[in-house]
């Protein structure tokens, strides 16, 4: 009878098939922690722990520091395929924590950062290829550019940025997409799948209380060829800042070779930690929220009270008490529209300071426009009304070369006069100011121009309006310019204020030294001449450059208008120009001109002074300067005119002005 051997019954198929065994055991790894009490061999970090009750803590409530768990032995062969399932909960006590993420690393020892980054990366690695760090994170803090809220799942690639992610969620049977709040304490369960046959990672997560949805909440093909070392760690990263919360792992557990990851024991698993005295914590919290409402409650009364008293105190500081006669007066302003306007007329508001009192920028609330309010300050109401009624009459002045004043309004002893916004400042600052203003000098065609149009102006004032109205204090800090840099005469009118608030026993004498002319001293009697005096100083300030009065300079050059006849005597009167001009010979005569014009306006003898209109017709060139015999009252003058010019007729003689500028007569 013959006998056949089976492959059974061949020793050297036991053989190789225990072999084949033997090396598919040795490439597969599996392993399932329902709870870790006794798991001892896990790597532990930072601040992680287990608990008596057997959960995987990776953070607590210390703030700003990692917890890291990770198997103890690298695990092959990722890159063919992996299979885990977990359950966690994130206890949180109300400031909310960062997340942790399920890790797969070179290395079971990690040096990342706290905070958004789980202690997984640094800033300086973040990003880097080199890494080799695959994670998919539980997000609860939106702190990282590029997320999209504070309740995602992600899958994240050598760096802390997800490649990929989504809401917290999941499926149900009938396709309805179902939240979940990662920070709810409750337990949910995570499936992460991985085949590398195919390249597609599933990551679902559900409550425990639900069955693995079909569909997975993030699905997708990735490349994991150059992330996935032959041989890797697998394990939990977390991390605190300043907001901390315990981060668990109530149970765990891992298959690789294509083997999908045992599923849990649920019933088995620990519960999460309680916060430190949770019960008595309640307790706290009521107490403490029934604090906050009263003392919430007894806040908002104080802060009506404060408010109401701020109210009615605004109401106080801005309400106006009028007198009959003031409702008679046109152009007058509410005192809360310009208080507004100035801001509460802080100092910061302030653009310019005069004898009559500060001048401060505003916008009006309504119509957004900006204009400058001059607030003096009168220490007696006399004269107050005469006052106002003529400033009320000048509001009806209008011309291109004057600083329109749009109105007024009275506040006890202070006036408030508003007028036009010049931005381009004064005349004065642009010629003297030692600031970056003084790097741009007006060239000799705009300082011209600037003296045409305050002559223009003048003559408006002394014989085109329908009453003569004398200035009274013509100088370059009442030159205003717009933003066209033309020429606006401002505070016409004003040194009226003095007169009818003066005592009617004194004499007082308005002006600013170097602009007075010396019949002012003896008469006290401002006149249209007064103010052609005063321009005639402000022609040699422009042209020269030089204030009319320096206090500092040498008893030579003290007086401006002195050392221009000097030079004027000499013969070389255009010495006396502004060395900062840059004159051709084609201006030489202009500023001859309007050298000697200053001269022919600071006479001493009223009648000698051409009128404002005559003066215009010189700065234009209608009308030729004649010249002018020089009669002196000093030995030298004499001296000198009899040598070089024979008497003539002329139109003006001109008078010396040393001893009357100097002494005041």
């Amino acid at each position: 009878m013959a006998t056949s051997t089976t492959p059974s019954s061949s020793p050297l198929f036991f053989f190789l098939l225990l072999l084949i065994s033997t090396t598919t055991q040795s490439n597969s790894t599996q392993f399932t922690f329902n709870g870790f009490r006794g798991a001892a061999n896990l790597t532990l970090d930072g601040i992680s722990s287990v608990t008596p009750d057997g959960a995987l803590v990776l953070t607590n409530f210390t703030p700003h520091a990692t917890g890291h768990a990770f198997y103890p032995s690298p695990v092959p062969a990722l890159s063919a395929s992996f299979s885990t399932a977990f359950v966690f909960a994130i206890v949180d006590n109300g400031t909310g924590g960062h997340g942790f993420a399920f890790t797969i690393s070179p290395t079971n020892r990690l040096i990342g950062q706290t905070g958004p980054n789980l202690g997984l990366f640094t800033k300086a690695n973040d990003g880097n290829a080199s890494n080799h760090i695959l994670a998919v994170e539980f997000n609860t803090n939106k702190m990282v550019m590029g997320d999209f809220n504070n309740n995602y799942v992600g899958v994240d690639i050598n760096s802390i940025r997800s490649n990929k992610s989504r809401t917290a969620s999941y499926f149900t049977r009938a396709g309805k997409t179902e939240p979940v709040s990662l920070e709810s304490g409750s337990p949910i369960q995570v499936w992460i799948d991985y085949d590398g046959a195919t390249g597609v990672l599933n990551v679902t997560i559900s409550p425990t209380s639900v069955p693995k949805p079909s569909l997975p909440l993030i699905s997708g093909k990735f490349n994991f060829s150059e992330v996935l070392l032959e041989s890797m760690y697998v394990g939990f990263s977390s991390a605190t800042g300043k907001s901390m919360s315990y981060h668990c792992i109530l149970g765990w557990s891992f298959s690789t070779d294509g083997v999908p990851a045992s599923p849990l024991d649920l019933s088995s698993l620990p519960s999460p930690p309680e916060l430190p005295n949770q019960s008595s914590n309640l307790k706290s919290k009521a107490t403490l929220k029934t604090g906050v409402i009263s003392a919430i409650a007894t806040l908002l009364s104080v802060m009506l009270i404060v408010a109401v008293a701020l109210y009615i105190r605004r109401k106080l500081k801005l309400a106006e008490t009028l007198e009959a006669w003031e409702l008679e007066c046109p152009h007058r302003f509410h005192y809360k529209d310009l208080y507004k306007a100035t801001n509460g007329f802080k100092d910061k508001g302030i653009i310019g300071h005069g004898g009559f009192g500060c001048v401060y920028k505003g916008v009006m609330p309504r119509s957004r426009e900006s204009v400058a309010i001059k607030k003096i300050s009168n220490s007696s109401n006399q004269g107050t009304k005469e006052f106002v009624a003529e400033i009320s009459s000048l509001g009806r002045l209008r011309h291109r070369n004057l600083v329109n004043l749009l109105g007024w309004c009275k506040r006890g002893r202070d006036l408030l006069l508003v007028y036009e916004y010049m931005p381009n400042g004064s005349l004065d600052s642009w010629l003297f100011d030692t600031g970056q203003m003084r790097l741009r000098v007006l060239d000799w065609d705009r300082r011209l121009r600037v003296l045409r149009g305050i002559a223009v102006g003048l003559v408006y004032l002394h014989e085109e309006w329908e009453q003569v109205v004398v200035h009274r204090d013509v100088k370059a800090s009442n030159v205003l310019l717009d933003g066209e840099m033309n020429a606006r005469l401002g505070d016409f009118g004003l040194a009226r204020l003095y007169e009818h608030g003066k005592d009617m026993c004194t004499t007082r004498v308005v002006g600013t030294l170097g602009y007075i002319a010396p019949e002012l001293s003896r008469t006290g009697k401002a006149t249209t001449s007064t103010d052609v005096y005063a321009f005639g100083g402000m022609l040699l300030e422009v042209a020269c450059g030089r204030r009319p009065i320096e206090p500092s300079a040498a008893a030579e050059n003290l007086v401006l208008l002195d050392w221009v006849r000097e030079c004027w005597m000499r013969g070389r009167i255009v010495e006396a120009a502004d060395p900062a001009l840059r004159v051709g010979d084609s201006e030489k005569w202009e500023v001859e001109m309007v050298l000697r014009l200053g001269l022919v306006c600071s006479q001493s003898a009223p009648e000698a002074r051409p009128t404002m209109r005559q003066v215009v017709h010189y700065l234009n060139g209608d009308e030729v300067l004649p010249d002018v015999v020089p009669v002196f009252d000093d030995k030298d003058s004499v001296e000198f005119a009899s040598s070089q010019l024979n008497a003539s007729s002329s139109s003006f003689g001109l008078m010396s002005t040393t001893g009357s500028l100097r002494s005041g007569r």
